[in-house]
Parts: structure tokens; C-alpha cells; sequence
């Protein structure tokens, strides 16, 4: 990465900064990563807890009763955790798709920019 900022001149590196400073490029769609993998991490800690509290209820009443509502209480934890999981997934794809969107907006508008750049202006005589 030092090798990279070295190769990079002062216009180059004010340019990016400026994009930061400016939001003309956004930051949100890398973080979002990182939010996910930290909140799958709160939900496999839960997941731990959900097992830890379901064997910890069977084995403090010690009767076969307490096992047998134990089992219920273990896969109900798990399949919420799962689902858990899925929504989890599914909000951070939903900012990810939207920033995306955004980013592809934008393409569309340089693009859109350049185009009437290069056309001549027309008069109005000719658009008929």
C-alpha cells in the first residue's frame, strides 16, 4: 500500500480526498462488510448462548423431563438464530445493493456528461 500512495502524485491524492470530502465517493459500501461480519459474530454468540442455556437447563434439573423440554428449547434457539441470520444477511445485501445503485447512477451520469460534451449543439431547426 505504501508503494502504491508513493506512485501517486499530490493532484492524485487531493483528487481522492476530495472525492471523500466532497461524497462523490462513498465509504459506506466497504464498512458494510465489516458491519456484517461483526454482527454475524453477535449472532454465532448468541447461537453459543442459545446451546450453553438449553444444555445448562437439562443438566441443572437433572430430570428427564427437563431434557425432554430441553431438546425443543435447543432446535427453537438454533432455527431463530438461523433466521436470524438470513435477515441479518438480507439488510446488509439491501445497502449494499442501494449504494451500489448509487454508484452506478453515477456512472450513468458521467457517461451522460461526456456524450453531450462531445455532441455539437444543435440548433433548434434541426430538431424537428
Amino acid at each position: 500500500m505504501a508503494s502504491r500512495n508513493a506512485r501517486l502524485d499530490g493532484g492524485e491524492r487531493h483528487s481522492r480526498l476530495w472525492e471523500f470530502l466532497a461524497f462523490d465517493r462513498m465509504i459506506t459500501g466497504p464498512v458494510i462488510h465489516l458491519v456484517y461480519w461483526a454482527g454475524l459474530g453477535v449472532i454465532v454468540i448468541i447461537a453459543f448462548s442459545v446451546v450453553g442455556a438449553a444444555v445448562g437447563v437439562a443438566l441443572r434439573e437433572g430430570s428427564w423431563a427437563a431434557i425432554l423440554l430441553a431438546i425443543p428449547v435447543l432446535i427453537g434457539g438454533l432455527l431463530a438464530v438461523f433466521a436470524m441470520g438470513l435477515i441479518w444477511r438480507a439488510i446488509c445485501e439491501f445497502y449494499v445493493a442501494i449504494f451500489r445503485i448509487g454508484d452506478d447512477l453515477a456512472a450513468l451520469r458521467r457517461a451522460a456528461e461526456a456524450e453531450r460534451a462531445e455532441r455539437p449543439h444543435q440548433t433548434l431547426g434541426t430538431n424537428l
